[in-house]
């Protein structure tokens, strides 16, 4: 079983992104907005597989979430975009700024697809003149903003450290076969 998990880590905790968002935890929210999930998992894999691996991973994460939450606006152009972003950032060897890192690095990330996903909404409604009334829900993007660069620090370096003990393991393993 532990092979199992180790093996599959990857695909095990990108299954659940989805099932998150899906649950919605109310106690972890503010205001009855959430933190960006996606945002928890891109990061650290991102950092450990590179920045085209994080590209193709945010299209996949995005037309998974886009298929659970069908309309007409669309969470893949921010995802990608952090995906390829994150792949470039490197780890610093100092522990407690890289913990500080992972909440900086998230808020703008989550930034980011915040406001790809909030200009969506304001593109597609300004020819009907009621551009102002989509302005207050700005404070939701300010929200999730807040609340995914809170929780960083705790959940993506502990998926971090798992992501890199499963490709130490696995490129350890396929070394010893040869």
């Amino acid at each position: 079983m532990d092979k199992f998990l180790k093996k599959n880590l990857f695909l095990i905790s990108f299954v659940l992104i989805p099932i998150i968002c899906l649950w919605h935890p109310n106690w972890l929210g503010l205001m009855r907005v959430q933190p960006y999930w996606p945002i928890f998992w891109l990061l650290p894999w991102s950092m450990v597989y590179g920045s085209f691996k994080g590209c193709v991973v945010g299209l996949y994460l995005g037309l998974v979430l886009d298929s659970i939450n069908p309309g007409s606006f669309t969470q893949i152009p921010g995802l990608m975009l952090c995906g390829l972003w994150f792949g470039r950032i490197r780890l610093c060897s100092n522990f407690l700024v890289a913990h500080f890192r992972y909440g900086l690095i998230s808020l703008i990330g989550s930034f980011i697809c915040g406001i790809f996903y909030y200009l969506q909404i304001l593109l597609k409604n300004l020819p009907d003149n009621n551009f102002f009334f989509f302005i207050p829900s700005f404070k939701n993007v300010l929200v999730q903003i807040f609340l995914t660069a809170f929780f960083a620090p705790l959940l993506c370096s502990q998926l971090f450290r798992l992501l890199k003990i499963s490709l130490e393991k696995n490129v350890f393993i396929y070394l010893a076969k040869k």
